[in-house]
């Protein structure tokens, strides 16, 4: 009769679990992860009511964005419109916008970046 051999210690059943006491801190894991969404939930709501105001051409055209990139007013002054110049108009609201909109990247940026911090993200996931 011959006697079995016992499977080496580190040999595993198939369809069983390896030892998951490495794993035990998962849980808070989690945990931190939704404590982040939540935080950054909160983050994007305030952004909706923050601003950044540009004004170009001496003050001739400003342009108001909130921090979630939404054009909220734009002005311009009476003397700056001439009829016979639309194209300088034109030229000068899209400066503004376009400035407004950079900012506005910007300090949503400086904003979830806080959050996101040490964490490794590829950048434009969040």
């Amino acid at each position: 009769m011959t006697k079995k051999k016992s499977p080496p210690k580190s040999y595993r059943s198939p369809g069983t679990r390896p030892n998951t006491s490495a794993l035990s801190g998962g849980g808070n894991m989690l945990a931190q992860i939704q404590q982040l969404q939540q935080e950054m939930e909160a983050a994007q709501a305030s952004l909706a009511d923050e601003t950044v105001e540009v004004s170009v051409g001496g003050g001739v055209v400003s342009v108001v964005a909130s921090g979630q990139q939404e054009i909220r007013a734009i002005t311009i002054r009476p003397e700056v419109v001439d009829p016979d110049d639309v194209e300088m108009l034109e030229d000068l609201i899209l400066s503004a916008v376009n400035e407004a909109l950079k900012q506005s990247q910007h300090l949503a940026s400086q904003r979830m970046g806080g959050l996101t911090q040490g964490l490794n993200l590829p950048p434009g996931l969040i």
